[in-house]
C-alpha cells in the first residue's frame, strides 16, 4: 500500500522507536540471560515508548495466539522462536524480531546478536546475510520490482555459499503488520509487483548455514533448519522514493555496525 506523507511521518516515528528497542535489547544479550528475560525486557520498553506488540497474541488459523512481544530464536531456530526459560550459552546467536505498534502504525526489524564470541564460520553467515539486507535495499527504488529485491539477497548469500529460506517472506507493512506485497529472499530481475514511491516494505534476509528447508517445532510457531545448522534473520523497514532508499528503523547503533562491517 502507497503511504501519503503524513503517513510516512507516523512510519518513520514507529520506525525509529523500535529501532531504539531493538538496539537496547540488543545490549541486554549474554551469557546466562534467557530468551523470557529479553521477551520481558521488550514489553518494558514498548511500553514506554508508548505503543504496543504486534506480535502479541498475534493470530494465525490453525494456531495458538502467539504469546510472545517478540521474537526471540537462537541458533538453528529460524523465525517465530517464543521467548522462554532458554538460557543463552557463550557461542549462541540469538535472531530478535521487533515490532511496534505506534500511533495505529507498525515498525518492524530483526537483528541477529552472537553471544560473546561465535565461530569463524557463523560469523561469516551474520555478516553476509547482513550484506544481503543491505544490497536488497539497495535496489527498493521506484521503477524496480519485487523480483529484483529477492535476486540481490540471493545473489550475495549464494556467493557465499549458504541459502536462503524460501518457505517465509518479507512483506509490506503499515497499518497491519502483514500487507502487500510479498517479498521473498530470492527471485528473477525484472519480475513482480513495480515498486512505487511512498511503499514501505519490512525487507528480511532468512538465510541458513546449511540447507534452505526448514520446519516447524511443537510450540507450532518456531521454525528451526530441518538440518539443525544455524540461521541468521536481519530485517529492516524501508521506505520506497523517488531516490535513495530511506531505511525507517536506522540507528547510530546500526550506522557504526554497517560501517565495521563495510570495512571488514
Amino acid at each position: 500500500m502507497v503511504k501519503n506523507p503524513r503517513e510516512i511521518e507516523s512510519m518513520r516515528q514507529a520506525g525509529r522507536s523500535v529501532g531504539r528497542i531493538r538496539d537496547e535489547l540488543s545490549r541486554a544479550v549474554a551469557p546466562g540471560v534467557t530468551t523470557r528475560d529479553l521477551d520481558d525486557l521488550a514489553r518494558e520498553l514498548i511500553g514506554k515508548a508508548g505503543g504496543t506488540s504486534p506480535f502479541y497474541q498475534y493470530r494465525q488459523r490453525g494456531k495458538p495466539a502467539f504469546p510472545g512481544h517478540i521474537c526471540a530464536s537462537v541458533n538453528e531456530e529460524v523465525v517465530h522462536g517464543i521467548g522462554s526459560g532458554r538460557r543463552l550459552q557463550y557461542g549462541d546467536i540469538v535472531k530478535l524480531d521487533i515490532g511496534l505498534k505506534l500511533n495505529g502504525w507498525i515498525g518492524d526489524t530483526a537483528i541477529t546478536i552472537p553471544v560473546g564470541v561465535v565461530s569463524e564460520e557463523v560469523q561469516k553467515l551474520l555478516e553476509v546475510t547482513e550484506r544481503s539486507l543491505y544490497a536488497a535495499v539497495q535496489v527498493a527504488r521506484a521503477g524496480n520490482q519485487v523480483g529484483d529485491i529477492g535476486h540481490a539477497v540471493e545473489t550475495v548469500v549464494r556467493q557465499a555459499g549458504f541459502s536462503v529460506v524460501r518457505d517465509f517472506v518479507g512483506h509490506g507493512v503499515g497499518r497491519t503488520l502483514h500487507e502487500e506485497p510479498q517479498i521473498p529472499n530470492y527471485g528473477n530481475p525484472r519480475t513482480g509487483k513495480k515498486l512505487k514511491p511512498g511503499m514501505t516494505l519490512a525487507i528480511e534476509p532468512m538465510v541458513n548455514m546449511g540447507r534452505p528447508e526448514v520446519e516447524e517445532l511443537a510450540d507450532q510457531w518456531t521454525v528451526a533448519t530441518v538440518d539443525r545448522k544455524p540461521s541468521a534473520h536481519f530485517e529492516h523497514t524501508v521506505l520506497v522514493t523517488e531516490g535513495q532508499p530511506e531505511i525507517l528503523t536506522w540507528s547510530e547503533a546500526i550506522s557504526s555496525r554497517w560501517k565495521a562491517l563495510s570495512a571488514a
